[in-house]
């Protein structure tokens, strides 16, 4: 018998074009269903160091200067019974320390204030940089014998326990983070290239080409992303999948910057260097989601404006008031206390540390978040649209039963089958061929191997005529479904599996049914989602019978069955025209259209592929409970949101009255001292409240 080319293969298979015979229900086709730094620095990850650096630099030289201020200030001896020490000069004490903190301490709010004042986005500098300001105004006319109220002490306070603030903030921004220069710092600094003449050479990463050839011993990093072409090895994948337990790679498969590589070694071809690596493309994921603005944010953006102008008004008014009563010197202190209790130091921290932290922390777990309005939606989301192939399944057939006639056992037809298949390269051969060698160790070397156009594949095996094939094989070969293998077959068709016979020389043994498995993960996620009330919808292009038998193993609400790739945007249309929340979870290959359309679009199993555009979110594993833990996060990122906004709003209802003196009148007076450390501790709490964002457990197989 002749050995005709594999590639030509014309099998009786399901999945085959519906001219030819497989005797399984049709596919229709669904190929692949299968302000500035300077002034908040909130921007995004980078400088959070250098600026929390500025910031406690100058707060320690501030508070060193104040100690002296206030030691000496009249109104301190005063409140407390002593006397400082005199000596010639003592007079301009306050004055020129005063000078260097508002200078020196200061300069960050007032440098802040100008850059709001430009583009006229009055916020939380502004604010400071006028309390400041007129304190320090304040207090050099009153060395100068021009007014009088000395609040040299005050100032000096005031600005330390700003700085302070500030600095808390800035450390604990830099922190959340974080995650982006602990991503960076996972890459090695050097590699190992394979030479010409087949040894090695050292060399920094950033020598390494498109093409290079490179040796990544084990319990090393992988310098770059590329193909193995030479050994096997298990490579521990979680900095990029979020998933812990190491994964098999051998020749052919595909590996990526950082991930480390277990108990052998490996020669790797580089395909990606720098800034195309899959690492560098989550870092400016994780950027791009930190830099961009949610609803949320926005709203916290306007409320911090309207502060200030609330901050005016109530300021002016309280002065004002406090000058008709006669106390020109009170309503100066009360309305710089004013605008020092306003500063919306709070509200401007609520929503970045709260993002900074959620997506960093999800991006070690490997889900990327590219747009914060998808993170945001996706607590609202009530119906889960899966693609079926590759998504809820593995999207590769695997033998899924076996039936055999009476006196045959079910590992010599696994035997003879896999022998026979062993030299074919159809996707259903090397199922079966796999799942022999698994379940029954090596298989008999196969002779003459044959394909049969239509039909199926012919060898001699231990000296009998072994073929496999479809319904097509026993209408050739004038050959019955035998009785006891019936009642199987016919339940295989119903669910829609593709159906492959065993015959021994024109004598059919038994029967393999091959189905795309379902992913055990997949029940989980599905069951999850029903838990929370969220509906779970199913689109593919197999045939209604395969999509149903999916759909019914996995309690799936709704199925879209025999759907065309370039349809699917049009289901999820109908479905967001019915008044849903749609979530698309699909593989970003053909269904960028329906991922784009949904109301939140979820690639999965993208980890080598970060720069999918269609998706708002991506899954870097492809684990569908990755689904539920996005929910989730989006669910207590929300949460965290609303209470730190809540908290920030509410301090300032109630401080705001009290800076303005309401209760001096019987005796409670609001220091402007005291009013920054609430403003402070304020911010602090907001801080502490983001943090707990952490304890939130956020895996890909939530």
């Amino acid at each position: 018998m002749t050995d005709t080319a594999p590639q030509e293969e014309q099998r009786d298979r399901s999945q085959e074009p519906p001219e030819r015979d497989t005797g399984e229900p049709g596919d229709s086709g669904d190929s692949g269903d299968s302000g500035d730094q300077e002034q908040h620095g909130h921007a995004g990850h980078g400088g959070h160091d250098d600026h929390a650096a500025q910031f406690r630099d100058r707060f320690w030289l501030t508070l060193v200067l104040s100690v002296p201020v206030v030691i000496w200030s009249p109104m301190i001896q005063d409140w407390f019974g002593y006397t400082a020490p005199q000596f010639a000069g003592d007079q301009l004490l306050a004055p020129v320390l005063g000078s260097i903190i508002f200078f020196y301490g200061g300069w960050p709010f007032l440098a802040g204030a100008k850059a709001e004042i430009r583009p006229w986005q009055p916020g939380m500098m502004l604010l400071i940089a006028m309390a400041i300001t007129v304190a320090y105004v304040a207090s050099l006319a009153t060395s100068l014998g021009l007014f009088d109220t000395e609040i040299w002490w005050e100032l000096a306070l005031l600005i330390a326990v700003m700085l302070l603030g500030h600095w808390v903030e800035m450390r604990a921004v830099g922190q959340a983070s974080g995650a982006l220069e602990a991503l960076a710092e996972m890459m090695p600094d050097e590699a190992e290239r394979v030479t010409d003449d087949g040894g090695t050479e050292t060399v920094k990463i950033t020598e390494l080409e498109v093409g290079d050839v490179v040796l990544v011993r084990p319990g090393a990093r992988v310098p770059a992303d590329g193909e193995i072409v030479e050994g096997a090895a298990d490579v521990d994948e979680s900095m990029i999948t979020g998933e812990s337990t190491p994964v098999s790679r051998g020749e052919g498969d595909r590996v990526v910057a950082a991930t480390v590589v277990a108990d052998s070694s490996l020669r790797v071809e580089v395909d990606a260097v720098g800034d195309d690596t899959t690492l560098a493309g989550i870092q400016r994921m994780v950027e791009q989601a930190q830099e961009s603005k949610s609803k949320t944010q926005r709203l916290a953006d306007r409320a911090a404006a309207l502060l200030f102008y609330v901050a005016v008004v109530v300021a002016a008014i309280t002065a004002v008031v406090w000058v008709t009563f006669g106390q020109p010197d009170f309503a100066l202190n009360r309305s710089v206390t004013v605008l020092v209790i306003a500063c919306p130091h709070a509200l401007g921290l609520a929503i970045p540390l709260v993002t900074a932290i959620s997506t960093s922390k999800s991006a070690r777990s490997g889900i990327l978040v590219k747009d914060r309005l998808a993170l945001e939606a996706m607590r609202n989301v009530d119906t889960v649209l899966f693609d079926k192939t590759g998504t809820l399944t593995l999207g590769e057939h695997r033998v899924a039963d076996i039936a055999v006639t009476d006196g045959v056992e079910v590992d010599e037809v696994l035997r003879l089958a896999g022998a026979v298949e062993a030299d074919s390269e159809h996707p259903l051969a090397r199922a079966i061929h796999a799942h022999a060698k698994e379940q029954v160790g090596e298989v008999p070397t196969a002779s003459g191997f044959e394909s049969m156009t239509g039909r199926g594949v012919e060898a001699e095996v231990e000296d009998t005529m072994v073929a496999v094939g479809g319904p097509a094989l026993l209408r050739d070969r004038d050959l019955a479904v035998p009785d006891d293998l019936g009642e199987d077959v016919e339940a295989w068709r119903e669910r829609g599996a593709a159906i492959l016979y065993v015959v021994r020389d024109d004598t059919i043994i038994g029967a393999l049914a091959l189905e795309d498995q379902v992913r055990e993960a997949s029940r989980q996620a599905v069951a999850q989602l029903h838990e929370a009330g969220v509906t779970v919808a199913m689109i593919t292009g197999d045939a209604q019978q395969v999509a149903d038998a999916v759909a019914a193993e996995l309690d799936i609400d709704e199925v879209f069955a025999e759907v065309l790739p370039e349809d699917k945007d049009s289901k999820v249309a109908e479905l967001l025209e019915q008044g849903r929340s749609v979530a698309m979870v699909g593989d970003g290959i053909n269904d960028a259209p329906a991922l784009a359309r949904a109301t939140v679009g979820i690639a999965i199993g993208a980890g080598t592929d970060v720069a999918i555009e269609s998706a708002g979110i991506i899954l870097a594993s492809d684990d569908p409970r990755g689904v539920v833990a996005i929910r989730h996060l989006s669910q207590a990122t929300y949460r965290k949101m609303l209470q730190n906004l809540w908290w920030a709003a509410g301090y300032n209802i109630v401080a705001l009255p009290l800076a303005a003196g309401v209760l001096a009148p019987i005796g409670f007076i609001l220091p402007v001292a005291v009013g920054a450390i609430l403003m402070s501790t304020s911010t602090v709490v907001v801080a502490l409240n983001a943090q707990l964002l952490r304890r939130v457990e956020l895996t890909a197989a939530a």
